[in-house]
């Protein structure tokens, strides 16, 4: 029997704005003000909580799945070894520890030293070792200080043999690469200006710049390097080659892979600088060099990409193409050890392919089997890199790779509590809406009878981003209770390069959409799942597409899990990232994108009358990528509405943010509240 809930009482305002002749209703637009500025909206968090938390502690399944989950989590997990200096660094969780500690070898296989725990940073484990390099003598440790899930970065630096951490501290770093001086002076970093009392968390972000940090100083005294105070909206990142000689400096607009490029001799004490790519056209990444011959991976001439030379140095800076483009989307190329690795997705697949430094081929590695590699990073003279593979069924796994020898060799293996040989993992295809040919992933246990099961069907679709096959524990707990767990790769991301990416995005939006529905549909139709059985879950664009073809379709699905999603589509460029976005989602500020947007906007596109999935929507108070008020706004207005007597819940973490950082206590509490929701609606028998 559905038990009717009550809701907070949310106050309806009459705010409206007039946008190219059309009056859009805005009524909970005070649900935008941070919730550390506003006592009312967080006495409305604190209800909603209250509600949805009062309902989920209702669910059979959720002790089970905890308690499932937190031995499943227990397991030894590792990160892919950065060598430096004869060192190896790399992170390690012992299990269910809220945060991977950093440790240290002086050997590939030698004994482990810890250099940061930040475990102890504090109470709740909310506070992140992010990002993190050493220098390239490996005494220092240049790392990165993420607290509660923000996307601000403090940096501090270690000295690697004593562990002392120096006085320096630098601030207001976001959306940076870092890149020590071959010397070990001090380090390059990118950051904005600090923001003003109380704005950190939704202000726009604009004029990122480049500085450089000498060791022992105090910030403000760091040399500015590179700015663009003329283009505001530019964000430059910063990198340094092998060799010591040349800083490149990448800069970009939006989330497009459109970057203008700047070498700058670090040999001149001037640090002469040099445009050698202008326009914000094409994608381009740094390989390696030989002196002043660049290799970069690009788009340029090449949708899927190819590998060409660059001379910075000369006045013409003509491209040679080493390796050229193929039927397979190039993601990116190292040089190590004097081979040149190319890594490409294939069909939602990777291989990795090797050439000689003029392009020759000199054959594959030999992966593990069928999945998603990361790693091959490196310095040009290595004789040994690393790289970590993972699918579906199989736990990510550390190799430590022979260049000279071709070989690869297990360096960390996991050891989890599942027999791989239980699941089943299939890639199938469906038509599209315009009979556009789509890849999924299905994957559930060998022993399931050949019936509709609960089913949840993930897609993202956006900011050519592929999907590729994953090991997740969390989902490992839904598929071994007998749940299907489905991956469609839709337009808008980048399985299948550039045109795969446009086919889904600006104008070309609700592609990804037709697609995701295609999927559920195709799913159905082959007996895996039932329309009363069936749920779909994603995060931030893939949450804007969850309530988007809930919207549109409410009658397909079971249940609805919408995650950090992009739900008011005619304000999201107002606040922190937001404007980066304009890229895949067209600016609402021009009418052509405002009509595309308006029509199908989360938010604004709520059908009364018809009958809703059930819906528990979840996002963080200190997420500062896409902010909680568009999740805020959205479950309001899903209250509000006629559509039905299922829940229609939010779920809002405290000290957490867009996704990374977040402790596993956090990440086991949300999935387990997540998975018995899931289950509750699709019939899900958890044992």
């Amino acid at each position: 029997m559905t038990v009717k809930l009550v809701y907070p009482d949310t106050k309806r305002e009459n705010v409206a704005d007039e946008l190219f002749g059309v009056s859009v209703a805005d009524p909970y637009r005070w649900l935008e003000t941070d919730v550390r500025d506003s006592d009312r909206v967080r006495a409305w968090v604190e209800a909603e909580n209250a509600v949805t938390d009062a309902y989920i502690d209702t669910l059979p399944g959720r002790a089970a799945f905890t308690a499932r989950m937190r031995t499943l989590f227990d397991y030894e997990r590792f990160g892919v070894p950065v060598k430096k200096g004869g060192r190896y660094f790399y992170l390690h969780n012992s299990g269910l520890q809220n945060q991977p500690v950093l440790y240290v070898r002086e050997t590939a296989e030698g004994e482990g030293r810890v250099l940061i725990d930040p475990n102890a940073w504090a109470e709740d484990g909310a506070t992140a070792l992010a990002e993190w390099l050493p220098s390239e003598d490996g005494t220092r440790l240049l790392y990165a200080v993420q607290d509660g899930g923000t996307d601000w970065r403090t940096i501090r630096v270690l000295d690697v043999a004593t562990g002392e951490v120096a006085a320096d501290e630098v601030r207001w770093v976001k959306f940076s690469a870092f890149a020590w001086a071959r010397n070990g002076a001090g380090f390059f970093y990118s950051r904005f200006p600090e923001p003003a009392a109380r704005a950190e968390y939704q202000a726009i972000n604009l004029n990122h710049a480049i500085y450089f940090h000498t060791l022992g100083t105090d910030q403000a005294q760091d040399r500015l390097v590179f700015s663009t105070p003329d283009r505001p909206r530019l964000n430059s990142v910063a990198e340094i080659t092998d060799d010591g000689n040349w800083l490149l400096v990448t800069s970009s607009e939006g989330t497009d892979d459109r970057y203008e490029l700047t070498a700058i001799d670090l040999t001149s004490a001037r640090m002469v600088k040099r445009v050698i790519v202008r326009g914000l056209e094409n994608h381009w990444s740094l390989a390696g060099n030989l002196g002043s011959t660049f290799y970069f991976v690009t788009d340029s001439g090449a949708p899927r990409r190819r590998i060409v030379t660059m001379d910075v140095a000369s006045m013409t800076r003509q491209l040679r193409e080493i390796v050229p483009q193929s039927e397979d989307v190039l993601e990116g190329a190292a040089i190590i050890g004097g081979v040149l690795f190319a890594h490409y997705l294939v069909d939602v697949k990777n291989e990795v392919r090797r050439y000689d430094l003029k392009g020759a081929p000199l054959g594959d590695v030999a992966l593990p089997g069928i999945g998603s590699v990361v790693g091959f990073g490196g310095e040009q003279n290595d004789s040994e890199t690393f790289y970590a593979f993972t699918s579906f069924a199989t736990p990510t796994t550390i190799y430590r790779y022979d260049v000279a020898a071709d070989e690869s060799s297990v360096w960390a293996a996991p050891q989890v509590d599942f027999n791989p040989d239980d699941y089943a993992v299939e890639q199938t295809f469906f038509a599209s809406k315009d009979g556009t040919r789509v890849p999924m992933f299905v994957v559930g246990r060998k022993d399931l009878p050949a019936r509709p099961q609960p089913t949840i069907l993930y897609g993202y679709g956006g900011f050519n981003i592929p999907v590729a096959p994953a090991f997740s524990t969390a989902r490992l707990a839904w598929i071994e209770q007998g749940g299907v767990f489905a991956v469609a790769n839709i337009r808008g991301g980048g399985e299948y390069g550039k045109e795969w990416h446009d086919g889904g995005r600006l104008a070309n939006k609700q592609n990804s959409f037709d697609d995701f529905l295609a999927a559920a549909e195709h799913l159905i139709a082959q007996g895996i799942t039932s329309r009363d059985k069936l749920a779909i879950q994603g995060g931030s664009n893939g949450g804007l597409l969850v309530g988007v073809v809930v919207n549109q379709r409410p009658d397909l699905f079971a249940a609805a899990l919408p995650a950090v999603g992009v739900m008011d589509m005619l304000r999201f460029d107002k606040w922190t990232a937001g404007r980066y976005w304009v890229d895949d989602y067209g600016s609402p500020a021009e009418e052509a994108a405002f009509r595309t947007l308006h029509a199908y906007s989360p938010y604004h596109n709520i059908q009364p009358g018809r009958a809703y999935p059930a819906i528990l929507a979840t996002t963080a108070d200190t997420d500062d990528r896409v902010v909680p008020a568009h999740t805020f706004k959205y479950v309001a207005a899903l209250q509000h509405a006629d559509i039905g007597d299922k829940p229609h819940l939010v779920r809002i973490e405290t000290r957490a943010g867009h996704g990374s950082g977040k402790p596993t206590d956090k990440i086991i509490e949300e999935a387990a509240d997540t998975w018995a929701f899931a289950a509750k609606w699709t019939g899900l028998k958890v044992g």
